[in-house]
Order: C-alpha cells, then sequence, then structure tokens
C-alpha cells in the first residue's frame, strides 16, 4: 500500500493532498531510485523494497523501471556485469541537487 493510498481511504482527506502525494513520490520516483542507490549498489527488485521501507510507499513495478532505464538512458545509473544498478557521479550529483531543491522549499513552507 502506497502511504498516499491510506490517505485516500481517509474520507476527510482533501483531493489535492492526494494529488500531492503522488507527485512527491510516484512522480520524482528517480530521487528515491538515487537516494537508495547512493547508499548501496543493488538490484531493482531491492529497490523497490528499500523505497517500501524507507519512504513508505510501494512503487508500481513497471513505473519504477521506467525510471531506472531513463536514469541509465541519462547517465545517471549503470548497470554491473552481474544487473545490479550502481549510482553514478553524474547521479550523486543530481540526487545533491533534488535534495537542496527539495530542502529550500520545506523551509520556506516550514517559515511562513
Amino acid at each position: 500500500m502506497r502511504c498516499y493510498d491510506k490517505l485516500s481511504s481517509n474520507k476527510k482527506t482533501s483531493k489535492a493532498l492526494i494529488r500531492l502525494m503522488k507527485n512527491i513520490t510516484i512522480h520524482t520516483l528517480w530521487i528515491y531510485v538515487l537516494a537508495v542507490l547512493a547508499k548501496e549498489q543493488t538490484y531493482p527488485y531491492q529497490i523497490k523494497k528499500k523505497i517500501k521501507e524507507l519512504f513508505l510507499f510501494n512503487p508500481p513495478t513497471v513505473t519504477l523501471y521506467t525510471v531506472i532505464y531513463r536514469l541509465e538512458r541519462e547517465g545517471f545509473i549503470k548497470k554491473a556485469e552481474n544487473g545490479s544498478y550502481m549510482i553514478t557521479e553524474t547521479g550523486k550529483n543530481a540526487l545533491k541537487d533534488a535534495s537542496k531543491i527539495l530542502m529550500e522549499i520545506s523551509d520556506k513552507l516550514n517559515h511562513m
């Protein structure tokens, strides 16, 4: 179950909040994939498992593989001979930039 699925089961949760949860999970899945790979080289099924454990949402498998394919094509990750994936220097920089942007947004929202 995705974290926004729990929200949508609550009748009082607004549609706007549900859209927000989807936008900061599924639509930015690449950030979560890079975060997992920044900690360890691993396989796609383990990436999915780690995202579920650490970030409390379960990305659709097809979506995850699509994101992995795009990240590899863009040079953010690379595939090892054994089929596992690792983050590249480009990927580390992208993760750092994305984290910085999210922190700035969070700080601004928290100080309003």
